[in-house]
């Protein structure tokens, strides 16, 4: 008895840790967003959320409602106006639109692959502190904004479903 019960304990074991689900994979057509602080001081990371956010939602204003050749060229075409954004916090900045290396992140189990990836970039001054990133494309960086205090599972669901419609 005490056999059969150890069997059923083990293939239960076995069953559970093997249906693992699959990640989630962001396709690599996506567009992200990415602001690297200057340093980890609690100056330069306020400043580079303050940034952030700036940028995040005149982005977020032109691009509502566009398919991603359309933001590829909006973003192209308001390129002043994002530098304008950044230049009035009186920083050292870099912006890059085109192919940046990301390294691999997963985040609410959903897996972010290491690669070179269409993006916004900015960097502030030597860009060697902690960054914020997120996808314009499919919208993620409005998913993640709208989810802090959801959990895993329910991150993950929204994301296959953003995922799913584009």
């Amino acid at each position: 008895m005490k056999k059969g019960i150890i069997f059923l304990f083990i293939i239960s074991l076995i069953l559970l840790f093997s249906s693992k689900e699959k990640d989630i994979l962001i396709p690599g057509n996506a567009i992200r967003f990415r602001v690297i602080a200057n340093s980890n001081s609690l100056e330069d990371q306020n400043k580079k959320k303050i940034i952030k956010s700036e940028i995040e939602q005149e982005v977020y204003k032109l691009i509502s409602n566009s398919d991603k050749s359309e933001i590829k060229d909006i973003i192209n075409d308001n390129m002043e106006k994002i530098d304008e954004i950044v230049k009035s916090f009186n920083v050292p900045y870099q912006i890059n639109y085109g192919l940046n290396y990301f390294p691999s992140k997963n985040y609410k189990g959903v897996l972010y692959q290491a690669g070179n990836y269409e993006s916004l970039v900015i960097t502030l001054g030597e860009g060697l502190g902690a960054n914020f990133w997120c996808v314009l494309f499919p919208p993620l960086c409005l998913l993640d904004n709208e989810t802090e205090d959801v959990s895993e599972v329910e991150y993950k669901f929204y994301v296959k479903k953003i995922l799913d419609e584009f």
